[in-house]
């Protein structure tokens, strides 16, 4: 269940907002840590964990550390939530099929009028 790792991660307003600020591109610390509400090393340790949950890559340019966001880190989450969802729309056919009005022969009734006919 990597996915619950992103949740996790993804959790805390703050990571979230470094996180955001990532879809724009790679960034070094300092320009994250730039308005933000915490010490540039917070965002270091928040950096870490989104590094963890596999949502962000890191590459070193000499003592400089570049963060981007790691596009294969949401598939686990998205293919969650494309699962639950696809549960969630099954069930809400079933709802509606055992809840339509019913003929003397027991079959659904279709209420929409063809116009063609």
């Amino acid at each position: 269940m990597a996915y619950a790792e992103v949740l996790d991660a993804l959790a805390d307003p703050t990571r979230r907002e470094i996180f955001e600020k990532l879809r724009t591109g790679e960034s070094p610390v300092g320009r994250l840590a730039e308005g933000m509400p915490v010490s540039r090393p917070a965002v270091s340790q928040h950096l870490k964990v989104l590094k963890e949950a596999g949502l962000v890559t890191e590459r070193k340019d000499g003592t400089r550390r570049f963060y981007a966001v790691n596009r294969d880190g949401l598939t686990e989450l998205r293919d969650y939530l494309e699962e639950f969802w696809e549960d969630v729309l099954a069930n809400f056919a079933v709802h509606l099929e055992n809840s339509a009005p019913r003929n003397k022969k027991g079959k659904a009734e279709n209420k929409r009028k063809d116009k063609d006919k």
